[in-house]
């Protein structure tokens, strides 16, 4: 009884500190995953809290287990050594086949959402070129034959961040273009990223749900202002989308960005240029 109480005390301590800290459950079990802002982004939602669930699942199993041993086979008043047992083979059997079954279990769920998140389906609604370079970024929209980017960072002062316009609703297929060096494209609240190779055309289809602006970084280490190479994502309705491309055609950002003026930006020490 005594132990019982102990634990019921040890139990409710925690549970008083989480209510008092002000935490949701969300936060103490799966660290505060943002609610997903695209249609999609509930595919990574609910893998990563089934993860979750089944890492505390086995976390209970196995805290169980240690606690059992601890005080079952703790060390009693008696002498001679305790009888030792070896090459029992049921439970190697079960400490090697459970996890086995378990990881490849969590891999089949990764690979089948994975291929689902990947996959090109070539229906999108919208079609935007994405050019990551140090240290900013270009917007290329395609369908509209217009452009926007921000002034790279580190030139002495912090430049405003560049704003990627979206419509709501309609279906994006992102192609992602890099002239220098490695970056990634993430934005939190999509719940995706992917990186951006010099080289190669990284792409992927997401379909904004949700009206507001949201916060976009670099999240791969790409040199000495990798930090303030930042992006707001705008997800409007339609109209508004379109009178935003209109005043970039007015202000006759037309054609495809060029990363050209800022070839030589963010030149790393002992570095040539071409």
């Amino acid at each position: 009884m005594r132990r019982l109480r102990l634990a019921a005390i040890g139990f409710g301590t925690i549970a008083i500190a989480t209510v008092l800290s002000g935490c949701t459950a969300n936060e103490v079990f799966f660290f505060d995953l943002p609610d997903p802002a695209t249609k999609e982004g509930f595919i990574i939602q609910n893998l990563w809290q089934g993860s979750f669930i089944a890492v505390w699942l086995v976390g209970l199993v196995t805290w169980s287990l240690m606690l059992y041993a601890a005080v079952a086979y703790r060390r009693k008043k008696r002498t001679g050594s305790p009888v030792q047992t070896k090459y029992n083979l049921p439970i190697e059997i079960l400490y090697t086949v459970v996890p086995l079954i378990m990881i490849l279990g969590m891999f089949w769920f990764t690979a089948k959402d994975q291929s689902e998140l990947l996959a090109l389906k070539n229906d999108q609604q919208q079609t935007v070129g994405v050019v990551a370079y140090r240290w900013s970024w270009g917007f290329n929209y395609l369908d509209e034959k217009v452009w926007e980017t921000g002034m790279p960072q580190g030139e002495g002062t912090i430049a405003d961040p560049p704003t990627l316009w979206l419509p709501v609703n309609e279906k994006v297929r992102f192609n992602l273009n890099s002239p220098d060096v490695i970056h990634s494209f993430w934005v939190p609240d999509f719940l995706f990223k992917m990186d951006v190779i010099p080289g190669k055309t990284n792409a992927f289809e997401l379909t904004p749900n949700k009206l507001g602006t949201f916060v976009g970084k670099c999240a791969e280490l790409c040199g000495v202002d990798h930090s303030r190479m930042l992006f707001a994502v705008k997800v409007v309705d339609r109209p508004a989308f379109d009178a935003h491309m209109a005043a970039l055609a007015a202000k006759g950002q037309t054609g495809t960005f060029n990363t050209e003026p800022f070839s030589n930006h963010g030149q790393m020490p002992g570095e040539k240029t071409t």
